[in-house]
This record gives structure tokens, C-alpha cells and sequence, in this order.
């Protein structure tokens, strides 16, 4: 009979010990996502989860319980070194390691298969625990929320990726790490440099020449500033479609064309708060000043959108992949004479 004891002692150890690594492996957090998800187990082992101090205390004494009497009946089979040799082998190996390894990989499936036990468990020792768990939630208070910071979730998208049992594929990794860096950024990193900024001035006469230039140069939106010698002064922009519909014999000047569709930012603006400028205004072009009012350079939206991307758009009419080094060279060639 003492035989018989020990065995079932051993058993309800092990499923103490695998109960208490297994459920507090399940944090509230990744369990409200799954339920919101449609996953049924979740559902099932939420509400036993959600009580961590009652469900803590509940299985922390069940299972120290067990173990003394497990000492108790094993001193009647064997006495002195024996019989601590013996329930400490059956407690390590049987009641911890075993129960352990098997709950820790397949937490939520026995979870959810276990949870009519776990509430019998409740049932029998909620006298003593809930002023156990009582005390623990006046002292510590709720259960913390598990959050990631951006870091975290950026090294959580890359081991997903890497995984062969993820579905996020390398596209989606691109995509979803700029999307969480381009609100660090600010407008000045990937703005297109004042040097290579084709600009035109109100005065400026559309002809045959002109038009020439503009389809050379291949930009639909062009900064337009009050005068040649004055570009800081930015007056709206040129919208190269609205050429095809004039008279190049009639002498018209590009202040005649200049629309005000241009947002002026400061240069240290960040890019999430630029997008939101861009979709709000509907505007596609953005002009750059610095704390001076001395203009900087321009940045689209297809500009912030690249930087969403981590890759570049490039159309029919582009003439050079990135302006930034198109600038950089320029500025070397002068530098050097």
C-alpha cells in the first residue's frame, strides 16, 4: 500500500511542478492575442491564467504538500540515507525534470487538456491559497503586461524571418522594419541636397527651350521661387503636366502656372509626422529650411515612402537612383577643384 502512495504522490508532484512551469510560461499578454486570434486553447487556459497569484500559490502548495508526504510514506518503506536518497531521485527526476521538459514545450496544449484539474486543485486547497494570493495582490499588485520595445520587435521580426516555420518572408521583414525606423528619422537624411534641386523663378518665360530642359531634367514638381538670385524665397511649385496645355509662342511666365501645393517643414522634421502632413494636405513636395529660413533642399512623398520600403522607386524618367550622391560627388568635385 505504502508502495502504491509513493507511486501516486510522485505523479501528482509531477503534475504540480509540470502545471506551475507550464501555465507561468503563458504570459497574459500572448495569451489575449491568441484569444482575440480565434485560438481555443487560450480561451480555456486565460481564465485559470489570469489569476496568477491564486493559480501561484495554489500549486506551490500542493506540490510542497505531496513532497512531504511523499517523505512521510517513504520513511515507512526505508529509513536514514535511503530513504533520502530515494524521494530525492523520485522528486528530481520524476516530479521536476520529466513534467518539466514535457509542459515547457507543449505549455498551451496540456494547459488547456488540464485546466478541469487545475480548478479541482483551487477547489480543494482555496482555503489556504486565496489568503495566500489575497496578501500577494495587495503587495505587488496585478500581473505586468508584457511589452516590446521597437528594438525587440525588430529582433523578433528577424528571427521570424530566419525561421523555417515562420511565414514572414524577406520582403515583409524589409517592409516592416521601416516601417517601425522611418519615424526616427528626420526629413534632412533623405531629403533630395539644395545643390541638385532644379528650381525655377516666377519670372522665367515657358518656351520651346525650357520645355526641352524640364523633359531632360524628367521631374513632374518643380520648386519655384521668386527670383533667380533668391531661391530661398519659395513660391509654390510648377506641375509639369500643367505645360502640356499652353501656348509656348505666347510668352507665358512660370508665375502664371505656380501652384501653392508645397509644404514648408523644418529640416529636423521626423518622417512619420512629414507622411501625415503629406496624406492631410495632399501634397507631394516638401521644401526644407533650416533654423536660418535658408532652403535646404526638397523631399516627396515618394521619398518617405522608400524609406518605408528600404528600397528605391525608380521610373522611366529618373535620371540617377540617389540625388543625396549625386550631391555628395558634386560637392567632392568642388572641393577638390
Amino acid at each position: 500500500m505504502d508502495f502504491i502512495i509513493v507511486i501516486a504522490l510522485v505523479i501528482l508532484s509531477g503534475c504540480f511542478s509540470g502545471l506551475t512551469l507550464g501555465f507561468f510560461s503563458l504570459n497574459l499578454t500572448s495569451l489575449e492575442r491568441k484569444m482575440k486570434l480565434g485560438n481555443a486553447q487560450a480561451k480555456k487556459v486565460y481564465p485559470i491564467r489570469k489569476n496568477g497569484n491564486l493559480l501561484l500559490c495554489t500549486l506551490l502548495l500542493g506540490n510542497v504538500a505531496v513532497n512531504s508526504a511523499m517523505a512521510i510514506f517513504l520513511g515507512n518503506i526505508a529509513t536514514g540515507l535511503i530513504a533520502g536518497l530515494i524521494s530525492t531521485s523520485l522528486i528530481v527526476v520524476f516530479g521536476e525534470i520529466i513534467p518539466q521538459a514535457f509542459f515547457s514545450r507543449n505549455a498551451l496544449k496540456f494547459g488547456a487538456s488540464s485546466v478541469w484539474l487545475v480548478r479541482i486543485f483551487i477547489f480543494i486547497l482555496y482555503p489556504i491559497a486565496f489568503p495566500m494570493a489575497w496578501i500577494l495582490n495587495r503587495v505587488l499588485g496585478e500581473e505586468l503586461a508584457t511589452i516590446w520595445n521597437k528594438k525587440e520587435i525588430e529582433e523578433i521580426i528577424r528571427h521570424h524571418e530566419d525561421a523555417d516555420e515562420s511565414e514572414i518572408d524577406a520582403d515583409e521583414e524589409r517592409i516592416l522594419l521601416g516601417a517601425l525606423a522611418f519615424s526616427d528619422m528626420t526629413a534632412d537624411k533623405i531629403a533630395t541636397p539644395r545643390p541638385v534641386v532644379y528650381t525655377l523663378s516666377t519670372e522665367t518665360v515657358i518656351d520651346k527651350e525650357l520645355i526641352l530642359t524640364i523633359k531632360e531634367k524628367g521631374f513632374s514638381r518643380i520648386p519655384v521661387s521668386s527670383s533667380a538670385n533668391n531661391v530661398d524665397d519659395i513660391k509654390g511649385i510648377l506641375l509639369v503636366k500643367d505645360l502640356l496645355a499652353i501656348d509656348m509662342e505666347a510668352g507665358i511666365k512660370v508665375e502664371e502656372l505656380v501652384r501653392p501645393d508645397v509644404l514648408f517643414i523644418k529640416e529636423k522634421m521626423r518622417l512619420d509626422d512629414l507622411l501625415n502632413h503629406f496624406l492631410a494636405d495632399k501634397k507631394h513636395l516638401a521644401c526644407i529650411f533650416d533654423e536660418f529660413g535658408v532652403f535646404q533642399g526638397v523631399v516627396s512623398l515618394e521619398d518617405v515612402i522608400e524609406e518605408i520600403l528600404k528600397a528605391e522607386i525608380i521610373d522611366e524618367a529618373d535620371k540617377a537612383k540617389d540625388m543625396r550622391a549625386v550631391a555628395a560627388r558634386m560637392n567632392k568635385k568642388d572641393l577638390l577643384g
